[in-house]
């Protein structure tokens, strides 16, 4: 059992959190903001505090910031709907035990809370806050993004940054980056997919004058121009065979050596690399070298889709308003409404949030206004957007023959992407839209056995 100050302004949340809390048998206060929560520890010093992060008259920051400076501070878990990559940042550095976005699992708290109650570690040093935002949302699985990239940002490791089309993969890269040990060093993006493979070597590792026909001067590559910081190849999954070869070679020894060269020269440093392959299946495939794979892969950041984190819709949109004005040199516009919100959040957002950065752009520059719904649709239109759900006709039932529950009906049908994965449950798991251990779940529950994966 162990005391625990719960800290939120939204009288719902605090009452729901001390529910759990107590019923997993815990001592809890309330406080409805920083200062009474200081005054609240001030009588009674806590094991644990669980804390709001924005509220009004002082952070959960704030307060993390006051404990630190206590000889003996309590552990604190952050709570927030609205969460930043620096923001998780900042608690990092500032010594919060954990991160998590409204709305979480209850299980899930009493999980981090049970992990918080172990011995806590030294206190980190507080930190000032940060610039604007790089990436915007507070969706779980995107604060499980922002965690990975504190986790990983100041390890010299490559990592690989998985996601479709127009994610944010660059977004990530620069923050893993700037949040690195060297922020003020170089950071050298290339993408690996524009450049025709002739070309994509000598752009990488760079040429001496006359090492080809149109190489009329030396040329330093990329790796020698990111030295002492990073290199980001992006659309890494479509590179050639030839070059592949190449690029493990350098991973592996950390010499350049440019076209036309007699001798290399060792670089120090970081790749990150990113595609929206798959590149495990490529790898299965023969379309990608396994060793190369395993050197840029020493730690995956897979970044969600727009569709699977609609709850984010109007931070981004907000986000994207405030940049579009300031670029396009316009007054402030109206905001968007709740039917110009439910509009964008019927499409399925093939191009993701760069996307929906550009119907943002486009509605302002077309109708100076996002609470225009018709011309958020025009816009929509334009784009060439698809439906998020376009259900078709549904054919009638074959007569006498018997209807399923809905529990045996998913039990077929996922027997049935089982089947046609030859057992594999990750990709079973992506072609259903859900996370490996959902469906490990669902498999369990249903009584359904897999002997491959």
């Amino acid at each position: 059992m162990a005391k625990i100050l719960v800290v939120d302004d939204d009288r719902g949340i605090r009452e729901m959190v001390a529910l759990a809390l107590r019923t997993a048998g815990h001592v809890v206060a309330l406080a409805g903001d920083v200062a009474a929560a200081g005054e609240a520890l001030a009588r009674d010093p806590a094991d644990l505090v669980v804390c709001d992060i924005y509220m009004p008259g002082g952070t959960g920051l704030d307060l993390l910031a006051e404990l630190q400076r206590r000889p003996s501070p309590p552990r604190l878990i952050l709570i927030t709907a609205r969460g930043t990559v620096e923001t998780a940042a900042l608690a990092s550095r500032f010594g919060a035990f954990d991160y998590l976005a409204k709305p979480f699992d209850v299980k899930v708290l009493l999980e981090r809370v049970a992990a918080a109650l172990s011995p806590p570690a030294a206190p980190g040093p507080a930190r000032e806050p940060g610039p604007e935002t790089m990436i915007v949302g507070s969706h779980p699985a995107i604060v499980e993004v922002y965690k990975a990239i504190v986790r990983v940002a100041r390890l010299h490791v490559p990592v690989l940054i998985l996601g479709e089309t127009g994610t944010g993969k660059e977004l990530v890269a620069r923050a893993l980056h700037r949040f690195g040990t060297e922020p003020s060093s170089p950071f050298v993006p290339v993408n690996s997919g524009a450049i025709p493979d002739t070309l994509l070597e000598s752009e990488l590792f760079g040429h001496r004058k006359g090492a080809f026909t149109d190489a009329h001067r030396d040329r330093r590559g990329a790796l020698a121009q990111a030295a002492g910081g990073t290199v980001f190849l992006d659309e890494i999954g479509d590179v050639s065979a030839a070059f592949q070869v190449k690029l493990l070679r350098f991973l592996q020894d950390g010499v350049v050596r440019p076209l036309g060269a007699d001798a290399g020269e060792h670089v120090d440093v970081r790749v990150l690399a990113a595609t929206h392959r798959d590149l495990a299946a490529l790898v299965a495939a023969g379309g990608f070298r396994q060793d190369l794979y395993f050197r840029l892969a020493a730690y995956e950041i897979r970044l969600p889709p727009l569709r699977e984190r609609l709850a984010d819709l109007p931070a981004l949109v907000a986000h994207f308003q405030g940049r579009a004005e300031r670029e396009l040199g316009i007054a402030p516009t109206p905001a968007a409404t709740a039917q110009t919100l439910a509009a964008l959040a019927e499409y399925a957002w093939p191009g993701n949030v760069r996307e929906l950065e550009q119907v943002v752009r486009r509605v302002l520059i077309d109708a100076r206004s996002l609470a225009d719904a018709a011309a958020v649709r025009q816009a929509l239109a334009t784009s060439g957007a698809a439906p998020r759900t376009a259900p078709g006709p549904v054919a009638p039932a074959t007569a006498g023959a018997p209807l399923a529950s809905l529990e045996e009906a998913e039990r077929r049908h996922l027997v049935s992407v089982l089947s046609a994965t030859g057992g594999n449950k990750s990709a079973a798991a992506r072609i259903l839209g859900i996370e490996r251990k959902t469906l490990t779940r669902k498999l369990r529950r249903l009584g359904v056995e897999v002997d491959l994966d």
